[in-house]
């Protein structure tokens, strides 16, 4: 049995690896209803969820849990992740680093390497973990405090054409940019202006890519691309992209000639705070063996 020799003797046990998510209906965590906050109680009367208690079917952390929580004999868990990606946009490239918590747990000789193959065998497709091996809590707190810059993809709508000759000067330049909160998060984010930057590594506009229909179903004039793009920690990268009416400031579609919205969009890479590949694993190494690709 393929097992870390530091094996959990307590009833916490932390279980740390990277997870990729393969789909865009699928949130991190549990996504509870805002109304009922998914009380057994409250939920059965509550119109918003319909008494599901839940905005969606299942998330990442149940569906680590439904197969962790039978093989250590607990149904309570935690899920920290090292940030979030919103729920309609896909984790891929190495994953999104984690630490999984599970408390009371009355079975302590789980093999890790079959645990990760049965999570994975049972989600194929939407979700996948890999490197899962033993942790400590103090993991968390280096996962929740940690700053990290990301690579993204995004498929965006472009409301005209991109200036090229502007794409030769901006490619692989550092851009500051001043960002207020979105207002898509502005309920629960305090409502400041913060500096960040963002590397543009490409732009591929998408030859003969199908036009965008309005409420009436008639066709909108606009072209699609692709952009690659570094951005520092805590970047709205979908207001990035559109400007969100000037909250962003500059924004892609400033810096490339032509206004555009995000329609689709990748994470391809958790990296270092300045962009840097290397620190990733260095910040991420496992602390008892085992180690992280």
């Amino acid at each position: 049995m393929s097992q870390s020799p530091n094996k959990p003797l307590t009833s916490k046990i932390y279980v740390e690896g990277r997870y990729n998510k393969y789909c865009r209906d699928l949130p991190q965590t549990i996504f509870y209803c805002p109304e009922c906050k998914g009380h057994p109680r409250r939920r059965k009367k509550c119109e918003h969820c319909e008494g599901f208690g839940k905005l969606t079917k299942d998330s990442v952390q149940e569906l680590i849990a439904w197969v962790a929580g039978k093989q250590f004999g607990t149904r309570k868990n935690k899920f920290h992740g090292s940030g979030r990606e919103d729920i309609d946009v896909r984790m891929l490239g190495t994953g999104r680093p984690f630490v999984f918590e599970l408390n009371n747990a009355k079975i302590h000789d789980v093999d890790l390497a079959e645990l990760e193959e049965e999570i994975n065998r049972r989600n194929e497709g939407r979700m996948a973990v890999r490197n899962l091996h033993y942790s400590e809590k103090t993991r968390v707190v280096i996962l929740k405090e940690s700053k990290h810059a990301k690579e993204y993809e995004a498929l965006v709508a472009v409301d005209g054409a991109f200036d090229a000759d502007k794409i030769k000067t901006i490619l692989e330049e550092r851009v500051t940019i001043q960002q207020q909160t979105p207002g898509r998060v502005a309920h629960r984010r305090a409502d400041l202006t913060r500096e960040r930057w963002i590397e543009l590594l490409s732009v591929e506009p998408e030859a003969d890519a199908p036009g965008e229909l309005d409420k009436d179903g008639n066709e909108i004039p606009s072209g699609r691309a692709r952009i690659r793009m570094r951005t520092a920690h805590g970047t709205y990268v979908k207001e990035v992209l559109s400007g969100e009416s000037g909250r962003t400031e500059p924004n892609v579609g400033e810096l490339l000639g032509a206004p555009c919205r995000c329609l689709e969009l990748d994470v391809l890479g958790i990296l270092g705070e300045e962009g840097d590949e290397v620190a990733e694993k260095i910040v991420f190494q496992a602390p008892f063996g085992g180690g992280l690709e």
